[in-house]
């Protein structure tokens, strides 16, 4: 993509955090937006936030719904004439240990995060194909390739995103259309106060969790916007996003057992930490 001026972009999870952060970035590029979110009020704030004059419409889709999905593929191309970027977002969290982790919480972290996604490419991709430059965007995260004890849901589904975003990407190879895989770390957003959560084995409860999570986050939702607009430009298939990213994937590839090993012995024991 070597610009966003007068494209037509689609954004999910748009109300709220990284996605409203990054449409008000691409606003500010140029951009034309398609914005949804399945939080009708999210969307508002985030259309108000955007430069006065620009061609935004907004929609609530619920991205686990198939149908919603392509019915707002359609409604973007009936809106805009065309659409030359996909950016799949919207992301939730379950957080349990796996031995009590609930069936119907995993499906909906799974149905949002993964098969979102997967909703998402399929029914762009035909409108995609049209256009001369194009590009999806889609949100993996750190635990895509290092994951943490008690999120077993949030680490399947986004290891799940980064294996269909690499397979696209080969498929894709040589079309007009690019694949970028994005790895955020910690990010301010409220993804954690919105997240289904058990208090853990070591008492920490969803308060204490979203306190820790907030102290430890290192990079804020407009940060992440510019850093992931940077790597689109440049047509990235991975994009890394925070220090804390740039160097768990560093370990995770040099100590691909041990660093594993540590990282949860680190986590479990900041949660006891966090708990008192």
């Amino acid at each position: 993509m070597k610009n966003f001026n007068n494209k037509v972009v689609a954004i999910t999870g748009a109300g709220s955090g990284i996605g409203q952060a990054l449409a008000i970035n691409l606003s500010q590029l140029g951009a034309c937006l398609a914005l949804a979110d399945i939080n009708e009020a999210g969307l508002a704030k985030t259309q108000a936030l955007l430069n006065i004059g620009l061609r935004v419409c907004s929609h609530n889709v619920d991205v686990a719904n198939k149908d919603a999905v392509y019915q707002w593929a359609d409604d973007v191309v009936a809106y805009h004439g065309h659409v030359d970027v996909l950016i799949n977002n919207a992301g939730v969290a379950a957080n349990a240990p796996i031995e009590s982790l609930d069936y119907d919480d995993f499906n909906w972290a799974f149905n949002i995060v993964f098969y979102g996604v997967l909703y998402g490419c399929k029914a762009f991709l035909p409108y995609l194909k049209q256009r001369p430059d194009a590009h999806i965007i889609n949100l993996s995260s750190l635990v895509g390739f290092i994951p943490f004890p008690n999120s077993a849901a949030y680490n399947c589904s986004k290891h799940a995103v980064k294996a269909f975003s690499q397979t696209l990407m080969q498929e894709l190879r040589g079309s007009n259309i690019h694949v970028t895989s994005v790895h955020p770390g910690g990010i301010k957003t409220n993804m954690m106060r919105n997240s289904r959560y058990e208090t853990m084995p070591s008492g920490l409860d969803h308060k204490g969790m979203i306190k820790a999570f907030d102290s430890i986050a290192l990079t804020s939702s407009d940060k992440a916007a510019k850093i992931i607009i940077r790597g689109a430009l440049k047509n990235r298939p991975r994009q890394l996003v925070g220090v804390d990213a740039v160097i768990a994937e560093f370990l995770s590839r040099v100590f691909p057992n041990s660093f594993v090993r540590w990282m949860g012995m680190l986590m479990l024991h900041m949660e006891k930490k966090w708990q008192q």
